[in-house]
């Protein structure tokens, strides 16, 4: 029997004892290697034995001596591939367990050589990446020799890959797992270039992966949003899967400390200037400030160093607090966000002085209701330009309805602060420029909602309308096939086409303003008019109410949008009302609208009263169709008598064709007397409808009019 022959018989004669006596088996493989050293079959066996037997210690000695004497052996390598794969899978399965327990009983040399062939013997980019991780981690000295070119090679497979997003394996493997190996490794030495694009790489990935759009979570059906989460950012990718990674691997936790924290170490090595570490990006914030004010007194290579920690610095705060304050004023936007009781807020005019801006001198004795005494004296709006300039905007917010107001309202101002000092000088400017041209932030749609608010906030209202437009066209690109009728989508929209009519009607544009108001008013749906003044509006002392500079966050629902339209198709058609020309037409759409919130419109109810008794006339056929407030009634009631000075009213439809036609000695008949009296009995007794509803209808109704009277 020749040699080959014997290594065979001697190996199968092993293997039928293993059921039987695995001793005996066991005994005829060591006689065996005694007799042929150099025979792989039977060595290899010998591992097989002990690795099924699950016995740790002698099958990591006899993977050492096949590894060592036979490394060319495909069937080696096959069995190294699973031992490498149960490293990379974190698996808690027992014979991965296992498995993981014999590659520890190896030589640390034989580990890293092992680890570096069954790298050389992989072909995915992805699985090639992984196994050098393996390596790097386990290994620290080996950071120096492979770590920037894994680097590199996870860089260029995502730019030949061509993927649309920084959010993807190679990009998370690079940023989460190799940058921290190389920064953190005390004799890496990298050109200071190199460390900036590695530094702008990641947090273009910590970003986006933060303000990725819900449409990811559709990978995972059904999952519960963990609670007790520390801020927005933190603990939203738990149900999110990134192409060619498992669940788990997806998952970075609190990606902006993360980021802050690697701030902090670029910047000690690239000698940042009284750079020490963060404990927050308000902090980072003011330290650059303090910097940029002796920026210029620098030499030229202390101006370019200067210059790169200060866009570097600002950029990663002026994000971090606008995506900070778009989750919380249009939450929907991101992945991980649960939509209860969360609706989009919108930054609009104030208008909490639009009731208040005349001074009556004349007041009723007749009436019961008497304003409240010590009310200030208030200002027409003519004076609002010139208030405008006097001092910064503040926004006001209902603290009950947006717990989280003063925080939201601090990032808010710390992304604005980042943007001024962005653009405080033209190198910092362009460098930044540069930035955003990389990382496209000009299809964020989040971040184009910040830019909106914070043109509107810097009364730049015709810049704020185009900012919206190329939000709408964007919005259209993302979401094609959007149903419009949507809840999201139509919150959305209405949150747009609500804050184009607060521009035009900053800039003067009454009827655009009157035509985008109602088309946001035919979408809304009135409710109790009770159940729309909180009990901190009613305690509010509304003399005290900031002028014409000033703004207000009000969330997207119909409770607080529809009186807001009212108020501002009021601001619009007041000042057309009290011109020295006569236009009973915009009185009448006055009187019906300051309907809403009464008494608080009394003032300026009067001041129309005035200037009806001053004309001695006044035609408004709408008026029995949509005023049933009891004080209102009562006035015009008042008016037609001797004492309230017989003021010719044409309230009724066609009245005017009637006198024309029934003219007796005084004017007028005693047949419209008579439909007047009637008509104003009906109209009380509607005094009790829901005037939201009324109000709206009258929106609906007379949308053609309302514009038409309108220049």
């Amino acid at each position: 029997m020749s040699a080959q022959g014997d290594c065979e018989f001697l190996v199968k004669r092993a293997r039928e004892l293993v059921p039987q006596d695995p001793y005996a088996a066991k005994a005829w493989l060591i006689t065996a290697r005694t007799l042929y050293p150099a025979d792989f079959n039977i060595q290899y066996e010998m591992y097989s034995i002990e690795r099924n037997a699950e016995r740790t210690a002698s099958a990591g000695r006899l993977l050492y001596d096949i590894f060592v004497n036979f490394p060319e052996q495909p069937v080696v390598w096959r069995e190294i591939a699973v031992i490498t794969a149960a490293l990379r899978n974190d698996s808690q399965d027992k014979h991965a367990q296992f498995l993981k327990g014999v590659f520890e009983t190896l030589p640390g040399p034989v580990q890293c050589k092992m680890l570096l062939k069954a790298t050389e013997q992989c072909f995915n980019t992805l699985e090639k990446a992984e196994m050098l991780l393996l390596l790097l981690k386990r290994f620290p000295e080996s950071v120096v020799q492979h770590g920037v070119s894994l680097g590199e090679s996870l860089l260029e497979a995502e730019t030949v890959e061509n993927l649309d997003t920084p959010v993807n394996c190679f990009r998370k493997l690079f940023v989460c797992d190799v940058l921290p190996l190389i920064l953190n490794n005390p004799n890496m030495c990298l050109p200071v270039s190199l460390l900036y694009k590695y530094m702008h790489k990641a947090a273009e990935f910590y970003i986006c992966y933060v303000t990725r759009e819900p449409s990811a979570d559709a990978q995972i059906q059904g999952s519960q949003e963990v609670g007790g989460l520390k801020s927005p950012g933190r603990g939203r990718s738990q149900r999110y899967v990134i192409d060619g990674l498992s669940e788990k691997s997806s998952v970075v936790t609190e990606p902006w400390d993360r980021l802050l924290e690697m701030v902090g170490v670029v910047g000690s090595l690239c000698d940042w200037q009284g750079e020490k570490a963060s404990r927050s990006y308000s902090e980072l914030l003011q330290r650059v400030s303090e910097l940029c004010r002796y920026m210029s007194a620098t030499d030229s290579e202390g101006f370019s160093r200067c210059c790169a920690q200060i866009v570097t610095c600002c950029t990663l705060v002026l994000f971090h607090s606008a995506f900070h304050y778009v989750s919380a004023v249009q939450p929907s936007l991101f992945q991980g966000h649960t939509s209860l009781s969360s609706c989009p807020w919108v930054l609009l005019e104030d208008l909490s002085g639009v009731y208040t801006d005349v001074e009556v001198e004349r007041k009723h004795t007749h009436k019961k209701r008497k304003l409240a005494d010590g009310r200030e004296k208030t200002m027409s709006s003519d004076d609002e330009d010139l208030l405008a300039k006097g001092r910064g905007r503040h926004i006001v917010v209902n603290k009950a309805e947006m717990p989280s107001w003063a925080e939201t309202l601090e990032h808010f101002r710390t992304a604005r602060e980042s943007w001024d000092l962005l653009h405080s000088h033209q190198s910092l400017e362009t460098e930044f420029a540069k930035i955003c041209s990389s990382w496209k932030t000009e299809i964020w749609m989040w971040f184009r909602i910040f830019l909106t608010d914070m043109i509107i906030y810097q009364g730049q209202y015709r810049k704020a309308l185009s900012s919206l437009g190329l939000m709408s066209s964007l919005q259209l690109q993302q979401n094609p096939n959007q149903n419009p009728l949507s809840s999201s989508s139509s919150l959305e929209t209405q949150r747009a086409i609500i804050q184009q009519a607060s521009c035009h009607y900053a800039l003067g544009e009454y009827r655009m303003a009157c035509e985008k108001l109602l088309e946001v008013v035919s979408g809304l749906m009135p409710q109790n008019h009770e159940a729309v003044k909180s009990s901190e509006e009613q305690r509010k002392p509304r003399s005290k109410t900031r002028r014409g500079n000033d703004l207000r966050l009000l969330p997207c629902t119909s409770k607080s949008i529809l009186p807001f339209c009212l108020q501002l198709m009021l601001a619009c058609f007041k000042l057309r009302a009290f011109t020295d020309n006569r236009d009973d037409l915009a009185l009448g759409h006055v009187i019906v609208l300051l309907q809403y919130d009464w008494p608080q419109g009394e003032n300026l109810f009067l001041k129309a009263v005035d200037k009806i008794c001053q004309q001695g006339s006044f035609q408004y056929e709408n008026f029995f169709n949509y005023v049933t407030n009891i004080d209102m009634l009562e006035e015009f009631a008042y008016l037609r008598t001797t004492e309230g000075g017989r003021v010719q009213l044409e309230l009724l439809p066609n009245q005017g064709m009637l006198i024309k036609h029934h003219t007796v000695t005084r004017g007028i008949t005693k047949g419209v007397k008579e439909d007047f009296r009637l008509a104003m009995e009906r109209q009380v007794s509607r005094c009790g409808e829901n005037l939201l509803t009324v109000l709206h209808r009258f929106c609906i109704n007379e949308k053609i009019i309302l514009v038409q009277s309108l220049p």
